[in-house]
């Protein structure tokens, strides 16, 4: 029996990785994949990941993570990336994930509870420019055919959100496609 990949993304303070962990602790089987750690695995030439020159690193990064997640995947295990995915990467999660249930949600608070959310993180790897988080946020702003996939957590606390994201998983309300393919 295989798992499911559950892409968990949104902008820097949506709550990702709190979330994440609390999602991951539901599963019989359950492994967590911060998506910021693969980032930080590259020691040296490690381009910031929201600037445009870092294109080609994020696409081999991601490349990683999905081949990571889906052999979890493979393994049995429930995955949660918890991370920046945006839409632009799917289609490298979709071409590893042939036969993975493959969901996508996005945690997206309005912008000015992301701002707070963010700035007020203190983690040492925490992105709190103000900049970037807006940036970011307005990356995830309309996602047309995705809109469905997006979670407004703006009003709820970590474990709300998490009941939530538990709710729309159960009802496939974040499943990609039938079954995730290459095409």
């Amino acid at each position: 029996m295989t798992g499911r990949v559950v892409i968990l993304t949104g902008p820097p303070g949506a709550g990702k990785s709190t979330v994440a962990r609390l999602l991951v602790d539901t599963f019989d089987l359950g492994v967590h994949l911060h998506t910021d750690d693969f980032w930080h695995y590259i020691r040296r030439g490690a381009v910031e990941p929201y600037l445009p020159e870092a294109h080609r690193q994020n696409q081999v990064v991601i490349g990683v993570l999905a081949r990571a997640a889906c052999g979890y995947a493979a393994g049995g295990y429930d995955v949660v990336c918890d991370g920046i995915v945006g839409p632009w990467f799917l289609p490298v999660f979709r071409a590893e994930a042939i036969g993975i249930e493959l969901h996508y949600v996005v945690l997206r608070p309005d912008e000015g509870t992301t701002l707070h959310r963010a700035t007020a993180r203190t983690g040492v790897d925490d992105l709190t420019d103000p900049e970037p988080v807006r940036l970011l946020h307005g990356q995830f702003a309309e996602l047309s055919e995705l809109e469905p996939h997006v979670l407004d957590s703006s009003r709820l606390d970590a474990a709300g959100t998490c009941e939530a994201v538990l709710d729309g998983l159960g009802a496939g309300a974040y499943r990609l496609g039938k079954l995730a393919s290459s095409g």
